[in-house]
Order: structure tokens, then sequence, then C-alpha cells
């Protein structure tokens, strides 16, 4: 536990400041391009490169290259160097012709998520997307470089890194708020426009990029071109990787589906006379900051098990992946359970202050934080969900992801469909996102039966004790958010500027406070493990 908290504190560090940057990106890209229609153009053409990299690379790191990195680490005469090299090779190579295809292909990447759009805006999201596409083949050389300096206890810069992509694309927004007359338009944005948005998102992954291979070289690695593909194992990565395409494929479409659905939704909200976004984007930016919980612990703490997780199942021993896993659920639920109920309470109080500016209207705010409550319900089984998933691939099975995705895929298609075909316009988005928060629950279920056969039990009784524990140490920061936005709201009337911060000061803020008071005095040993460690590093 102690060795996986300092760890995951490094990165928790690194992925704070940048998620507080990411918040700082987001309010301006709200603020300067608003969540209707240019808005909902530029998530689309922003999306597109990350479901091709997810369908190409980035779910293919976590479940087949990094076992296979620490496999050639442990059992190559050169310790996993020529392998490594290879790898980055090959990746350069081959994404950059993925990048260029695809921006070749951006007008029907862009119309299999836009069948309800204009020609017109249509058009402005294949402009954006042919500026965007090109990071592709950054992100993905990028990705491979962090990846090897996981393996190697290397942290801090893969966490690091993208503070350096959110302050360069954040510094390109102000240029874009500057120079432009559209704003929120989409009628009225120029070339020059979309070259600002669309280039200035790739120049930040470019920088990014740069930050993680200069990590990787002050480690000692060596940047040798080697395209010897027979020698990089790319048959039995194939073998291994073609159940995790199976995965991506079918979450995907998952994801294809709802984005149409999103879509569809806003404009024919817009044909109702429903001028606030109640499209994509408000979905897109709910989903990111449910995503932030997990982004700070539950990526930290899933990076450092994974590497000690692929060591012991190599080794056979099942009792060390059994408490990696139950220590790494106990340390991400101590965050999760609080979070979540902040989020489920909290959510208008906090997209008012973040997104209410400039091009977007508070009652568009307002809609983002009530799509953000529904999908807190979704916080605790998503991040379990994700930690089940790291022990298949800690087998290197990647096989079995595949029917737990197509289970819960399945299910998110159904209840997606339920909630656009029987809700209002304004509602589907919320809908959408319910659908999100039950897909989950059901594959964590799943998920649970299935890697708990593999390894012999995953110490079910102990885990679900702790949890429950969390909740009721929770429940009343949960009720003192709620009386607050109640009381705020009965004496200084709707949630504007004001009103949210005071709402923000006491539900988390004191809220915090409650919590970990109340599971201090409980002794749940991962909150006070967390507290413990803050505390010891604040004093140096």
């Amino acid at each position: 536990m102690s060795r996986m908290l300092r760890a995951s504190a490094i990165m928790a560090a690194g992925t704070l400041v940048s998620r507080v940057t990411g918040f700082v990106r987001t309010m301006v890209l709200a603020s300067a391009i608003g969540v209707t229609a240019l808005g909902d153009a530029y998530n689309v053409a922003y999306n597109i490169p990350y479901v091709l990299l997810d369908l190409l690379l980035t779910g293919v790191l976590s479940s087949v290259v990094v076992p296979m990195i620490v496999r050639a680490q442990q059992q190559d005469a050169d310790g996993g160097r020529a392998y490594e090299q290879r790898l980055i090779s090959i990746a350069a190579v081959a994404l950059a012709v993925v990048a260029t295809i695809a921006v070749l292909a951006a007008p029907y990447l862009v119309g299999i998520y836009t069948t309800e759009w204009s020609e017109g805006d249509r058009e402005v999201a294949v402009t954006l997307a042919r500026f965007i596409l090109p990071q592709i083949a950054f992100f993905g050389v990028g990705a491979i470089a962090g990846a090897i300096l996981n393996t190697r206890d290397r942290f801090a810069a893969p966490m690091w890194a993208p503070v350096i992509n959110n302050l360069v694309v954040i510094g390109l927004l102000f240029a874009y708020i500057a120079v432009s007359t559209a704003r929120g338009d989409i009628t009225k944005a120029t070339d020059t426009d979309l070259a600002i948005l669309g280039l200035g998102t790739t120049a930040g992954i470019v920088a990014q990029a740069i930050v993680l291979i200069i990590a990787l070289k002050r480690t000692g690695f060596s940047f040798r071109p080697r395209l010897d593909v027979w020698n990089a194992k790319l048959g039995e990565m194939g073998r291994m990787a073609v159940w995790t395409f199976g995965y991506i494929i079918i979450v995907q479409l998952g994801l294809l589906l709802t984005t149409n659905l999103a879509t569809a939704a806003s404009k024919i909200a817009a044909s109702e006379g429903i001028e606030h976004g109640v499209g994509y984007t408000p979905y897109m930016l709910g989903f990111q900051l449910f995503q932030l919980p997990y982004g700070i612990i539950g990526v930290s703490v899933i990076t450092a098990m994974l590497p000690r997780m692929s060591r012991a199942a190599n080794e056979g021993r099942l009792d060390d992946i059994r408490s990696e896993f139950a220590s790494g659920v106990r340390l991400i639920s101590a965050v999760m359970v609080p979070a979540s109920l902040m989020l489920m309470v909290l959510g208008p109080a906090i997209t008012v202050p973040i997104y209410a500016h400039g091009a977007t209207s508070v009652e568009s705010a307002i809609y983002i934080g009530n799509v953000l409550q529904v999908f807190g319900l979704a916080l605790v089984p998503f991040s379990i969900f994700q930690l089940l998933l790291r022990v298949f691939y800690s087998f290197g099975d990647t096989r079995t992801p595949v029917f737990v995705g197509t289970g819960t895929t399945a299910c998110n298609v159904v209840i997606s469909l339920a909630a656009f075909y029987t809700l209002p316009a304004r509602y589907a988005v919320m809908g959408l996102a319910f659908a999100y928060a039950a897909t989950y629950g059901i594959g964590a279920v799943a998920a649970w039966n299935m890697a708990s056969r593999r390894v012999q039990g995953l110490g079910g009784w102990a885990v679900g004790s702790a949890l429950t524990r969390m909740y009721l140490a929770a429940l009343p920061t949960a009720v003192l958010s709620l009386a607050t936005v109640w009381g705020v709201q009965q004496l200084f009337g709707g949630l504007s500027l004001i009103n949210s911060l005071i709402i923000l000061t006491v539900g988390v803020v004191l809220g915090g406070a409650l919590y970990l008071f109340i599971a201090h005095r409980m002794r749940i040993p991962e909150v006070n493990s967390i507290v413990g460690l803050v505390a010891g590093r604040v004093g140096r």
C-alpha cells in the first residue's frame, strides 16, 4: 500500500496540476466558442483523433504493450532496449501514415458522427478536423514514450506533460478571442479562426510529445531508429491485441451512437426554440468534469499498479495480484466515494463558475451541471471497472474484456436509445449520461465475477465492507452540501457566480473536512494514509 501510495502521490500531483490547467483550458474554450453549433463542431473534430488512437494504440498500451515491455526488460539480454527502440520507430512511421490518411478522409470521418447536421456546420467540423488530425502521430509517439517511462517507474513526466499541452492551447485560445469576431457563431467563423482553433490544439500535443521524449532521453534511452519489424514481435502483439481491438471497436460503436444521439438532440431542441446548448458539447464538458477525480487518483493508482501486477502474473504470484488489486480499489474509493456524492449534489454549482462566461450563458452552464450530476452516479463503478480490466491485462488476457465490453455496450445502446426516444430533447443528453452510469454499474459486476474466478478470489466481502464505511463517512458531507444548495437559493435566489462560489466553499471545503474527520474517527486506513502522506510532505 505505501509503495503504491507514494508512486500514486507523485502522479496525482502532476495530474492535479494537469487537470487544473485543463479546467482553465475548458473554461477559455467554452467562453470562446460556446456550447452550441461551433462548440459541437469543434468537439466532434477534437474527438475523432482520440477515437482513432483508441482503435490503434491507446487501449493496446495498457493491455498489450506495457506487459510486453516488462517481459522484454526481464528476459532480453539488453534489458529490452532494442525492443523499446523498435516500438517507437515503428509507431512513428505507422502513425504518420495513419494521420495522413485521416486528414484526407476527414469528410467521411466527420460524416459518421454528424448525420443530422447541415452541410455548412459539417464543413466547419471537417476544416477543424483537418487541422487537428495530424496530432495522431505526435500523441502516439508520446504515449509509447510514456509507457516506457512507466515501466521504469518514472511516473512524473507522463503526468506533468499534459500541463504544457494545456498551457499552449490556452495561449492560442486567447489569441482566438483577441482576433475573432465570430466567437460562438458558426456562420461567422473564418478560415483564420478555424486555423487558430485547430492548429492550436495540435500544437499542444506536439509540445506534450516533446516533453515526454526529453524525459525518456534523460533516463539513458537511446533513440536509435529500428525498423526491423521481424524482431518487434508484432505477430505476438497482434495475437494479443486482436481482442483488445475488438473491445475498443465495440466501445467506440457505443460512443458513435452516443455522439449521433447527442448531436441529433441538439438540432431537435434548436427546432423547438431552445437556445441554450443541450447537445454533444454539454455531454462532453460534463464528461470531462466527471473524469477529473478518476484522472487524478484512479489513473495514478492504475499506472503504478499495472507494471507490478504484470510482473506478479508472469511469476505466478496470485496473492500479490489480489493484494495489489484490493489496495488499489480501497485507495481509489476513498476519494471516489465522496467525490461522486459531491458531483451529484453540487453539479450546477461547479459548472456555473467554470463555464458561464463569454459565449456560454448561465442557463447553458446549469444544464452542463445537470449532466454532471447524472455522471456522478458512474464515478465509483467506472473506477472499479477500469481496475478490473487491469487484472486481465496483467495476465496478457485481452479476450475476456471483449466479452465484458460487448455486454456492457449492448446495455448502453438499449438504455441510450430508450432515453433518446422517450425523453424530451432537452433531457435526452442527461438520459445518455444515465445510460453511461448504468452501463458501468452492470459492467463492474460482470467483470468482478470473471476476474475473481481468474485469481481465485478478490476479497469481495472486505472490499464491500470498506466501501460501505466510506459511504457512511461521506453521507454527512452530501447532506451538508445539499442543505447549503437549498439554503443559498432560498436566501439569494438562483445559481449566479457568487452564489455558486458560496455553495462550493461550504460544500467542498467544509464538506471535505467533515468527510476527513469522520473517516479518521471511523479509522478508515486509506483516508488516514492519504492524510498522513500529504501532512508529511507539507511538513517538509
